[in-house]
């Protein structure tokens, strides 16, 4: 069965950066696509970034996009979220997911595995 631990979220100022990782097992990491998204609550789970099996395809939110940039290790089975330029509208709880295949979605109906998420939260 596979497992989502993420980690690396806290609390940090508007301007800062933190760094979120998100560690899998129990499937064979390189071959499917990883995404991230964020909730606050009283809203959808929103869309934040993916990346395509082998990395070489990456997609943002426009929310994020120039701010954020997601990654992977394959050899470490490790997706990552560098979150610079933080502001407070990105406080949420940030999740990481798996896609169904190793093409990259928006979607969460494509990803069939979730973390249990991470606290962000940017203050003034």
């Amino acid at each position: 069965q596979v497992q989502l631990v993420e980690s690396g979220g806290g609390l940090v100022q508007a301007g800062g950066s933190l760094r979120l990782s998100c560690a899998v097992s129990g499937r064979t990491f390189s071959t499917y696509a990883m995404g991230w998204f964020r909730q606050v609550p009283g809203k959808e789970r929103e869309f934040v970034a993916a990346i395509s099996s082998g990395g070489g395809i990456i997609n943002y939110s426009d929310s994020v996009k120039g701010r954020f940039t997601v990654s992977r290790d394959n050899a470490k089975n490790t997706v990552y979220l560098q979150m610079d330029s933080l502001k407070p509208e990105d406080t949420a709880v940030y999740y990481c997911a798996a896609a169904r295949t190793s093409n990259i979605s928006r979607r969460l109906n494509d990803y069939d595995a979730w973390g249990q998420g991470t606290q962000v939260t940017v203050s003034l």
